[in-house]
């Protein structure tokens, strides 16, 4: 009966996620680049690759910085006022071949470049045909694709089949953020049905590719949904009683200037729940696979719940400890920023910068630790006992009448 109603419950639930992704399903509409990311003529930014040639020092303002040289770059007399001139070779793009200068203060916060190093470049065309170039960022296209490949080699060496099944549905949980979600986003839908429904939707192709189609994956599965709906009200609730608004970020106050039509509190929202996925997901699995295998041992349904429950009291302890360390790990540079500016421990932690990632891992806190006896309850309801199997073989101790009698002539021998 358990499994019949959890199965019910799932299939219902991947159909209102199936009508709300119809529903909510991005128009595709055209949207302005922002500013800060146009060229000249108002389109996308383009960038080429570049090869550091040599990096000098040289007075400021060379004729020949940013342009398509095919001869040495001019330099000026020496005035006091002296920059870091980057010579580079442009290999991609219609002047591949030719050169360009790249100029820099000195300073912090600059760009140092040695020769050898490859960069991206961007390349701009003004009205009057004239191509500019400037400096975009280091070229890490190969480096991330050999930790990618070694990543994806020690997963699947690892785990097998189910690693290599965990890493397609890390594929499918990135289309659906890219396909999906962040468009829906765009075209100023309500974050909340947005999120839950791409949410959901990810944690169905995860964790079924990761772990098969089973009755523990099904009760993982429905205790990380109740718990993401748990975290939806939570995130909610974090931002309005802390009127948090997201605009300490730049990025949002960006996102704020140039795409009047989203939502920065909802954006807020939307990242409150979809960072919750990967811890809850952790835990749930965790603790459903415990419940069965402890069923599995012959223990009863009382003695799974409260066996499970022992684990899933460590798993809390140990995983709060990731949520917050790793959020003080990323905020180092402005803790220490706060701890030379003199402000008092209050201002710091009640900040709006600081204040998003402690309401974030409180939520994710909260939602963790709640989502611990929401699946442990399911998982014990669906795992059926079953008897200890009988050991393979016992040692039956005969008795006196099975023993022949011991006569006198043998007791001699």
């Amino acid at each position: 009966m358990a499994a019949k109603i959890v199965v019910g419950l799932l299939v219902a639930i991947g159909v209102a996620v199936v009508i709300g992704a119809v529903w909510l399903w991005p128009t595709k509409q055209t949207v302005d680049i922002p500013l800060p990311y146009q060229n000249s003529s108002g389109g996308a930014v383009t960038t080429e690759s570049g090869h550091v040639l040599s990096t000098t020092t040289a007075t400021c303002g060379s004729p020949s910085v940013g342009a398509v040289l095919t001869a040495p770059p001019t330099n000026l007399p020496a005035n006091g006022t002296e920059c870091v001139q980057t010579l580079v070779s442009i290999t991609s793009g219609p002047n591949a071949g030719a050169n360009t200068l790249l100029e820099f203060s000195e300073g912090p916060g600059q760009p140092r470049m040695t020769a050898g190093d490859d960069i991206r470049i961007t390349r701009q065309v003004d009205q009057a045909g004239t191509t500019t170039y400037a400096f975009y960022d280091f070229e890490r296209t190969w480096p991330l694709v050999a930790l990618a490949v070694v990543f994806a080699v020690v997963i699947v060496a690892v785990a097998r089949w189910r690693g290599l099944r965990a890493l397609v549905g890390i594929v499918v949980a990135f289309l659906v953020l890219v396909v999906f979600l962040l468009p829906a986003l765009r075209d100023g839908a309500s974050a909340i049905p947005v999120a839950l429904v791409a949410s959901s939707a990810i944690l169905y192709a995860v964790i079924y590719l990761a772990h098969g189609v089973s009755l523990r994956t099904s009760a993982a599965l429905l205790g990380t949904l109740a718990s993401l709906a748990l975290a939806t009200v939570l995130s909610w609730g974090a931002i309005e009683l802390a009127h948090l608004t997201g605009l300490s970020e730049d990025q949002n106050n960006e996102i704020a200037a140039y795409m009047g039509n989203v939502s920065i509190t909802g954006l807020l929202l939307a990242g409150f729940i979809i960072g919750s996925l990967g811890v809850l997901n952790d835990v749930t699995v965790t603790q459903a696979s415990t419940a069965f295998e402890l069923a599995e041992h012959g223990a009863s349904r009382r003695a799974v719940f409260l066996g499970a429950m022992r684990v899933g009291r460590d798993h809390i302890a140990s995983t709060v400890y990731t949520l917050v360390l790793a959020y003080a790990g990323s905020a180092l540079p402005l803790l220490l920023l706060f701890s030379v500016a003199n402000r008092s421990l209050g201002d710091v932690l009640t900040s709006e910068t600081v204040a998003i990632e402690i309401a974030r891992s409180a939520v994710g806190g909260i939602a963790l630790a709640l989502s611990v006896p929401l699946t442990t309850a399911i998982a014990a309801a669906l795992a059926t006992p079953t008897a200890p199997a009988a050991p393979a073989s016992t040692r039956r101790i005969r008795t006196s009448e099975e023993f022949p009698p011991v006569r006198r002539d043998d007791r001699r021998r």
